[in-house]
């Protein structure tokens, strides 16, 4: 954790993203986080700080904030997850005809599948039924690739919903969007607040509830506004929860896999954990267990990011692969096989990056994550997750331009481990390690040597040993792994210059929310109006001067489909803004840039605006 120094920039810059004038009318989950605005001109070492203090704000709750702005660790979000925490100790006691349901579109839906897996486990190991399911917008293939359009539905939301609830009689619904703002979770939120003879609903999400999206949802009669302050009404009969701290604005502006992902995972793991240990130990579900939970993750913070130095470097050596035009492969194991995939599949969206650019591969594949609708790696290479298919399509043509960087715990199977390390270090010596080990359990020397000084290692106390508590250190592992993984495709899109100050300036408007995001940033670097800026975003997006009617007139879902061909639309329609000059000069100034930021710069002072 930060000293002194540290806690005062953190606590100065929290207050200057609360104060009321500052950038007034956006959520705060799309500000500009003070504490990251020279991020895109930072090296390796300072980027993991800028990292560190911003994920310390998820924690933070000792400031003296308007109560709109609630945190963690105040009182009232305390209550709530103590309260949600007894509804699912109900269920866990009376399982027959009853669900828990956890939902979301893009890292949300990700996290709610792997946490339905967690738990479901857990179960079993109890000799239970399973008793979680998830749902995400766009089906399983959104667990690896961006699905937007389905996201932008409400109507299926609530048919996913029904579906999967169908013929149960008890049922608690948690619907995930960070920043109160995804159409999918609002019709599913509908549907529950229509049926509560059945469902309990319960939206997580890191805005107050005045912020939440008060846009007319296309051929929907609601906002999810509208829905918020339904479901705060019901709160006081503790027929409806709102979960919704506030975390502070993300590193890299709207980013919410995040922040946003981990105060998901910390708040959601901690009310289910809390859950099953009063029916499995008979624990008491009140505010000191929900306070003891939360402080544990804090602590898997401070583990984490005291490998300050071995992440710098594994962000360096990433990031001069992604400089000269490598890659960068996970190769994980279990859960935290996932946690890569998850993170890889981000960097799409997040950085306009390529597919190819970060990869995700885990031992079993599909078999081992376990997803709904099974193996989906005959829908093309996206979806061809097995450390086999590494092997296969990736090996064969590795290079020194490539970094490996293999995920794993002292649990594994160490010859495994072993035997695909000596394989890659054939064809690269760009192999890295993230490990984490336990107790007296030490890694065998021949892994510490087959990597040499390339290991991030974490060394964790041993748990008591019964189900929860070997559960909740793998829960652990994952927290410290996504902060590590997020770090690393993070900085290395940073080094690549796919980040302008501290915003995703290359992201694709494949979705309303997106594109919303992407007028704003015109908005916010050229002091344009909301028109302009939309006019200049369709020119970059559609690759023409003048605009036809038809363009000006189409929905946004239209453009939306559109922006799947279009390339660096964003930093296009910024120059073009920014120097008066056409679509094709502003494309020709960024081919010869190269690296996103640096053409900007250059046309920024060039004169010509």
């Amino acid at each position: 954790m930060p000293g002194h120094q540290g806690e005062t920039r953190r606590t100065r810059a929290a207050q200057e993203w609360e104060s009321p004038g500052y950038e007034s009318p956006l959520p705060v989950t799309e500000k500009s986080n003070p504490l990251s605005r020279d991020i895109d001109r930072a090296g390796p070492q300072q980027i993991v700080r800028v990292l560190q203090e911003c994920d310390a704000e998820v924690f933070q709750g000792d400031l003296q904030t308007d109560a709109e702005y609630k945190r963690l660790y105040s009182e009232s979000v305390v209550q709530i997850l103590v309260n949600v925490a007894k509804r699912v100790k109900t269920i866990l006691k009376e399982p027959e005809n009853s669900l828990i349901v956890l939902s979301g579109c893009g890292t949300s839906g990700r996290i709610a599948f792997l946490l339905s897996n967690t738990f479901n486990r857990i179960l079993a190991r109890h000799q239970q039924k399973p008793v979680y399911s998830y749902t995400i917008a766009g089906g399983d293939k959104a667990l690896l690739t961006s699905q937007e359009a389905p996201e932008d539905s409400p109507s299926l939301g609530a048919q996913v919903l029904e579906e999967t609830c169908a013929g149960k009689k008890h049922v608690l619904f948690i619907g995930i969007s960070c920043g109160l703002s995804a159409p999918f979770v609002a019709g599913q939120l509908d549907f529950c607040l229509n049926n509560l003879d059945i469902f309990t609903p319960v939206l997580i999400g890191f805005n107050p509830a005045h912020m939440a999206r008060a846009e007319p949802i296309q051929g929907w009669p609601h906002t999810l506004r509208e829905v918020t302050e339904r479901m705060l009404d019901l709160q006081r009969g503790q027929r409806a929860f709102v979960l919704n701290p506030v975390v502070g604005p993300e590193a890299i502006s709207g980013s919410s896999r995040m922040k946003g992902g981990t105060a998901t995972k910390v708040l959601l793991e901690s009310l289910l954990l809390l859950g099953h240990r009063a029916v499995h130990r008979h624990s008491e579900i009140n505010h000191q267990a929900v306070l003891d939970c939360i402080r544990d993750y804090e602590t898997v913070h401070e583990m984490t990011y005291s490998k300050t130095e071995e992440l710098a470097d594994v962000i360096g050596t990433a990031g001069i692969s992604l400089q000269n035009q490598g890659h960068v492969y996970y190769l994980g194991w279990k859960t935290l096989g996932i946690m890569g995939i998850i993170d890889a599949s981000e960097c799409i969206p997040t950085f306009g990056a390529d597919f190819e650019d970060i990869r995700g591969f885990m031992s079993g594949g599909f078999s081992e994550m376990n997803n709904k609708e099974g193996d989906l790696s005959s829908l093309g290479p996206q979806f061809c997750i097995d450390q086999k298919d590494f092997l296969s399509t990736i090996l064969p043509n590795l290079g020194e331009n490539d970094t490996v960087i293999f995920i794993f715990t002292v649990d594994e199977d160490f010859a495994d481990v072993e035997k695909l390390a000596g394989q890659v270090k054939s064809k690269t010596s760009n192999l890295q390690a993230i490990c984490h080990e336990h107790g007296g359990c030490r890694f065998p020397v021949n892994i510490n040597n087959i990597f040499a000084s390339k290991i991030l290692r974490i060394t964790w106390t041993s748990s008591a040993g019964d189900a929860e508590d070997g559960f909740f250190m793998r829960l652990q592992w994952e927290l410290s792994t996504k902060w590590i993984l997020n770090a690393i495709s993070t900085g290395a899109h940073i080094l690549k210059g796919k980040v302008y100050k501290n915003y995703m300036i290359d992201l694709k408007v494949t979705n309303s929310k997106l594109y919303r995001r992407a007028i704003g940033m015109l908005q916010r670097f050229t002091g344009c109006s909301w028109m302009q800026g939309e006019r200049a975003l369709l020119r970059a997006l559609y690759r023409v001067e003048e605009l036809t009617e038809e363009m000006i007139t189409a929905d946004v879902s239209r453009h939306t489909q559109a922006a799947n061909a279009s390339d660096k639309v964003v930093p296009t329609a910024l120059v073009v803004l920014q120097t008066g000059c056409s679509v094709s000069e502003a494309q020709a100034h960024l081919r010869e840039g190269s690296v996103v930021r640096d053409a900007v710069e250059a046309c920024l002072t060039s004169g010509r605006h």
